[in-house]
């Protein structure tokens, strides 16, 4: 009876492995590919549960879904001798399961070697054309050639390109290093220029305003002492009318004037007789 239980267990767990062995899953983002003794067989890209023939048989599982790429940035020379740091991005899909596993079997592989592609069709489509084309409206004409370079070499490993983009192109650090140099010369250069040039002309303004100030200034002085001169003859006539008027008032207008400028300084003393013809006017009182 024990014999006859431990059969029964036996061969439940044979069974059990035939179905296990015989059964696989295809999820909805991948496809299968059905080997025999590392040979392939068929291709499964229906998702579901599939059957194969347990021990003889097994799957292998590729994704589907559109895959990225993104490869380290790499130096590229154009055909001006320019070099450029360009950093890529590639989207892909394993179209065909069985040229798939046949080139490079494993998705790492692939990636590896889908690299390679991208890399070389870059550095041979941009090795054709200068920097100044690249800047330039020809920059799109130039990507659908990278991108047809790299469709026509992917599929021979069953690999569909979607798309190739040049994220960034930049000069080399050492390049951008000595660009910046040479710029920074070239304005200390020209900031020099200017200051001396502006030197120059400040000291132009300055040698004119000079002049024009000493010729405004002499002809000021010129023009007071004109005018002094006509005051003075002005004032000395009017003087000489006044005094032919009236004789008296006018020795009696100076005095005052005298005595005003005498007697009104401060600080200042004098000793005169009382008797003196300075003070004849004090003596008398006029009529």
């Amino acid at each position: 009876m024990l014999k006859v239980r431990y059969g029964l267990v036996f061969v439940v767990f044979v069974v059990l492995c035939l179905f296990l062995g015989s059964v696989y899953v295809v999820r909805q983002p991948e496809q299968a590919l059905i080997l025999q003794f590392g040979e392939p067989m068929r291709v499964v890209k229906e998702p579901g549960l599939k059957l194969k023939v347990p021990f003889i048989q097994n799957a292998v599982f590729y994704d589907k879904r559109l895959l990225n790429l993104d490869p380290p940035a790499q130096e590229v020379i154009l055909n001006d001798k320019k070099r450029l740091d360009v950093d890529s991005f590639t989207r892909y899909r394993i179209v065909d399961p069985l040229k798939f596993y046949q080139t490079v079997r494993t998705e790492t592989q692939a990636r590896s070697k889908l690299e390679e592609i991208v890399n070389s069709s870059v550095r041979k489509v941009l090795g054709r054309v200068t920097l100044q084309e690249l800047l330039s409206q020809k920059r799109k004409q130039i990507m659908s050639d990278i991108s047809t370079a790299v469709k026509k070499d992917a599929a021979q490993i069953g690999v569909d390109v979607a798309e190739v983009r040049i994220r960034r192109a930049d000069l080399p650090l050492e390049v951008l290093q000595a660009i910046n140099d040479r710029m920074k010369s070239e304005r200390d250069r020209e900031a020099k220029e200017f200051r001396a040039q502006g030197q120059q002309a400040a000291q132009q303004i300055r040698a004119t305003a000079d002049k024009e100030r000493t010729i405004i200034i002499a002809e000021a002085e010129k023009q007071a002492q004109q005018l002094r001169g006509e005051g003075d003859k002005e004032a000395t006539a009017i003087w000489n009318n006044a005094a032919n008027l009236d004789p008296a008032f006018y020795a009696f207008y100076r005095s005052l004037e005298a005595y005003r400028k005498a007697l009104g300084r401060k600080q200042n003393s004098m000793v005169l007789s009382p008797e003196t013809e300075f003070f004849k006017y004090f003596n008398r009182s006029l009529n």
